[in-house]
């Protein structure tokens, strides 16, 4: 019985820690005052029909603080890397040279620094429903444990109050990371 209460604990646990890894990496493609090739990690390309990352169709490098250049490894697949990189939420704004398209970062206004505050809030509210999701698992499991009579009415509440401290835990950490981004981004 109480192992498996440990078990959905651990796994509790190693769940919201990637939630927490994951938003992380998301902030992180979030940049102001440096471009960088992880700014396209999320951006897919329609190769033939198939959304596929651009990763894998193109490779990107940094050309100046403000410019990256991407070398399309398909010549038919330019236009729609440009559209792919022209529709995403990052206000890029593809312009292509033969097989190489170069992105320029814009130019950071005060209104472009609250579209990204806007974009690092959003997705911290997404981890924070990521980790609420799996604190709602990990309760649901215990009730099953409840009703199958492996626990008491005692050990599920003491166990939800345990769950209920973790998602506390790594909620605080989201804000906190929240806070230093957006710190970040007033400050450039």
């Amino acid at each position: 019985m109480i192992n498996k209460i440990d078990n959905i604990q651990t796994d509790s646990e190693i769940h919201m820690k990637k939630c927490i890894k994951n938003f992380k990496t998301n902030i992180n493609n979030i940049h102001i005052g440096r471009i960088s090739p992880n700014i396209l990690n999320n951006i897919r390309v329609d190769y033939y029909g198939i959304s596929t990352p651009l990763s894998q169709v193109a490779n990107a490098i940094v050309e100046d603080s403000r410019t990256l250049a991407i070398t399309v490894f398909d010549h038919q697949l330019i236009k729609s890397t440009e559209k792919a990189i022209f529709m995403s939420d990052l206000e890029l704004i593809p312009i292509s040279y033969g097989n190489t398209i170069r992105v320029t970062l814009p130019a950071l206004t005060e209104e472009r620094r609250h579209t990204l505050i806007k974009m690092v809030r959003t997705e911290a509210e997404k981890s924070k429903i990521a980790v609420r999701s799996v604190r709602r698992i990990a309760n649901d499991k215990t009730k099953i444990l409840l009703k199958n009579k492996e626990i008491n009415e005692d050990e599920e509440h003491f166990f939800q109050n345990e769950i209920q401290k973790l998602t506390n835990i790594w909620i605080k950490e989201i804000d906190i990371i929240l806070a230093e981004k957006e710190s970040e981004l007033m400050k450039f």
